[in-house]
Order: structure tokens, then C-alpha cells, then sequence
């Protein structure tokens, strides 16, 4: 539950700095343009991203002949969640991974690659496929929409401001005012807003998505009813995923159950997921609150 009110916080900060840098940029009309904008891309992209990533990565999908236990793990776990059976796709990749897809549970999928199959033994792998599913029942896809729009609508309108400045145009020129003073204040104030907002958006944005996977920890480890088997395929796979590598596209590395982009230190802020050893120590922790002792 923590982790759905802390999404819900970091999504109405991200919305107070949309409005905030749109009445500073753009009025209401410049708001209502860089957010139409954003919403009609964002909205393609939610209604065909389970197509576009899928065909994105080659996948092809696992017939009941083929892998009939495998149909059977997720189904049951689907039953458990609550939520309707979703498609089963294969990713020829070597790299340890695996990811959901689908703009809601009624039209959803859960991707494994060939290298996860031979890496996990089936009840780590049944953890895994529960936090998959629980990106699913979490409709985090909606959620991660939903964000990316009100940051690309900022970016609309730091775009709108970059142009302002590059045709000379100064709100304090409108008004009459014409210090010299004034007026390069203005323009520093504009050149720092460029830079600073798109950063914190990015930081926002990148939050929720960490929000979202420690919820999809919680929820998978409660739906599989066992935590420590997805903290053990977690560790497997954060071992290998950097041997291994991959050609991922950065807009969807979001996606993955484990971020073969992200960096430590400061570079965590940016990252979409949480660090690995972070996951790790709360399903333990979620363990010996379930009585699952290791």
C-alpha cells in the first residue's frame, strides 16, 4: 500500500511542476497544447505498445504444445491475481530477463527470453513471472502512461521557452519593461528553468517507476505466496545480466524485470528500477513477516 500512495504523491508532484513551469511558459493555452500533444502520443504508444515492444524484440508466442507447464505456472498465477490469463511470449535473448506488456489484464503479456528458462530453476522462475503479472494486475503500464505524458508535456513547454528566448522574445519586453537589468535576469531565469525541469521530471518520473517495481515486488512475492524464490531469481539474474549482454532500447528498459542501463551512486536517481541488493533485503523482510523463513 506504501508504495501505491508514494506513486500517487510523486504523480501529483509531477503534475504540480507541469502546472507550475506552464504558467510560468505557456498560460493555459500553452498547458492545454503541450498536454493535448503529449496525450496524443503517449496514447498510441499505450494502445499498441504490447505489439510494438514485442515485435521491437522478435518475440514469438509459446504455444500450449510447447510448454504446456509453463502455460500451467501462469495460469495459476493469473488465477491468483485475479486477473485473466495472458499471453505467454518468447524473446531469443541470452541475457536473463523478462517483462509485461499490454495497455490492461484483458489484453496483457508476459515475455520471457531463452537465457531466463535455462538460468532459473521453475520456482524462482514462477517468482519472476508473478511479479510480471503483478505489473499486470497493478496496471503500471497505465501508470507509467500516465506519467510520461505529464513529463512530455513539460518538455513541450521547455521547448516552447527555448524557442521564446532563441526569437528574442521577454515577457518583461511585452510588459513595457526594458531594463537591462531586468531583462537579462529574465533570461538567465529562463535558461536555468531549461535546464533544472526537465532534470527533476526525469527524477520524478524514474521514482515512480522504482515505486512501481518494489509494488510489483510485494504484490508478485504475495501472489506466488513465496518472496524468497524471487529474491533468489533476482539475484541469479542481477548476476548475469551485465555478463551477458543485450541490445535493449533505452525507452524500454523500464520494462525489464532487471535494468541492464542503470548505474550505481548518483546514477540511481536516474535509474528506472531500485538497486537489486534494496529488493532483495525487502523480500526478506516480506518473507519473515509471511512466516516463509530461509
Amino acid at each position: 500500500m506504501r508504495y501505491m500512495i508514494r506513486s500517487v504523491l510523486l504523480l501529483g508532484v509531477l503534475t504540480g511542476l507541469f502546472l507550475f513551469v506552464g504558467n510560468l511558459v505557456g498560460g493555459k493555452i500553452g498547458m492545454t497544447i503541450a498536454l493535448i500533444l503529449a496525450g496524443i502520443m503517449n496514447f498510441i504508444a499505450y494502445w499498441f505498445s504490447d505489439k510494438i515492444v514485442l515485435a521491437m524484440y522478435g518475440a514469438r508466442e509459446i504455444t500450449e504444445e510447447e510448454a504446456p507447464w509453463l502455460h500451467r505456472m501462469v495460469e495459476e498465477l493469473a488465477q491468483r491475481a485475479n486477473i485473466p490469463k495472458p499471453k505467454i511470449y518468447l524473446v531469443p535473448m541470452e541475457q536473463p530477463n523478462a517483462f509485461a506488456t499490454g495497455r490492461g489484464p484483458s489484453h496483457s503479456a508476459v515475455a520471457v527470453t531463452a537465457g531466463i528458462l535455462q538460468l532459473l530453476d521453475r520456482d524462482e522462475l514462477r517468482g519472476v513471472l508473478a511479479h510480471e503479472i503483478a505489473h499486470i494486475k497493478n496496471r503500471d503500464v497505465l501508470v507509467a502512461t500516465i506519467a510520461a505524458t505529464i513529463a512530455g508535456a513539460i518538455s513541450y513547454l521547455v521547448s516552447m521557452l527555448q524557442w521564446a528566448l532563441l526569437f528574442g522574445h521577454s515577457g518583461n519586453e511585452e510588459e513595457g519593461n526594458n531594463n537591462p537589468l531586468s531583462i537579462i535576469g529574465s533570461i538567465i531565469g529562463s535558461i536555468v528553468l531549461i535546464i533544472v525541469t526537465p532534470i527533476i521530471a526525469t527524477i520524478i518520473q524514474m521514482a515512480i517507476s522504482r515505486s512501481r517495481e518494489y509494488l510489483a515486488d510485494e504484490t508478485g512475492a504475495k501472489i506466488s505466496g513465496d518472496p524468497l524464490a524471487l529474491a533468489r531469481a533476482l539475484e541469479k539474474i542481477h548476476n548475469y545480466v551485465y555478463q551477458i549482454p543485450a541490445e535493449v532500447n533505452q525507452g524500454t528498459a523500464h520494462l525489464f524485470i532487471e535494468n541492464p542501463l542503470k548505474g550505481g551512486g548518483i546514477w540511481e536517481l536516474f535509474s528506472t528500477h531500485p538497486s537489486t541488493e534494496k529488493r532483495i533485503e525487502r523480500l526478506k523482510e516480506l518473507a519473515r513477516k509471511m512466516g516463509r523463513l530461509y
